[in-house]
């Protein structure tokens, strides 16, 4: 929506709101990085509403924020996973017999999950899920099969499987202490030649963001050095 006052001065917090936008622009590749590097310095350049609108009227998120407003969370942020909690399931359990199957995308994992693999393999892919409940259990059977199982860094996580003449554990990035706002999950079972493996491991999304905000903190160091300078 367009501004009844396109003169009126902005404040920092929607500038911030703005960049917020925009970071979220990039992270679903509707600006590269080019685009974005120019948007978002004409962001903390504008000192008006009327500058700030162009930046993002053409992306389809809503309204322009105005003070006291709400900012935006990240999907993986605090409100953000009270949101990817609650509503029924999409899926309660995944079999594959000398085949395979996947799960990924927006679905909801029930709170009580089963796999079963023989001379197959299967993926659950939990970065983008919903989650019936915030303790949920993966129970993964795999016999002379596998299951890859991939998770968000930030999710809380336990592997408690068991494999004999095969594997069962995790892998993948960290980010120190896990998201305490992050649903519980329970990987446990048993692999009988073959393996069951949980591996941390950012969207492209995300990794699109993190490296816009990167990006955006160096802008404003280099910046702020200027000013020193200047």
């Amino acid at each position: 929506m367009t501004s009844e006052l396109p003169e009126m001065r902005a404040s920092d917090t929607e500038r911030e709101r703005v960049a917020e936008r925009l970071r979220d622009a990039v992270a679903e590749g509707r600006l590269d990085m080019e685009e974005f590097e120019q948007r978002l310095d004409a962001a903390y350049k504008a000192r008006t509403h009327g500058e700030l609108e162009p930046l993002v009227s053409d992306l389809p998120v809503g309204d322009l924020p105005v003070a006291g407003a709400s900012a935006p969370v990240a999907a993986t942020g605090p409100g953000g996973w009270a949101k990817r909690v609650g509503g029924p399931a999409t899926s309660k359990g995944a079999f594959a017999f000398w085949g395979g199957f996947g799960r990924k995308g927006t679905w909801t994992v029930a709170r009580k999950f089963t796999t079963f693999t023989l001379m197959g393999g299967g993926e659950l892919d939990l970065r983008e899920a919903r989650f019936e409940d915030r303790d949920t259990v993966i129970r993964c059977i795999a016999i002379m099969g596998g299951v890859h199982v991939v998770v968000p860094p930030e999710l809380n996580v336990e592997v408690r499987g068991i494999g004999l003449m095969g594997g069962f554990g995790q892998q993948g990035e960290s980010v120190g202490e896990p998201n305490p706002a992050a649903p519980r999950v329970v990987v446990t079972g048993f692999a009988i030649m073959g393996g069951v493996g949980v591996e941390r491991k950012r969207t492209r999304a995300e990794k699109q963001r993190l490296k816009a905000e990167r990006a955006q903190q160096a802008d404003r160091l280099t910046k702020g050095e200027r000013k020193e300078l200047g």
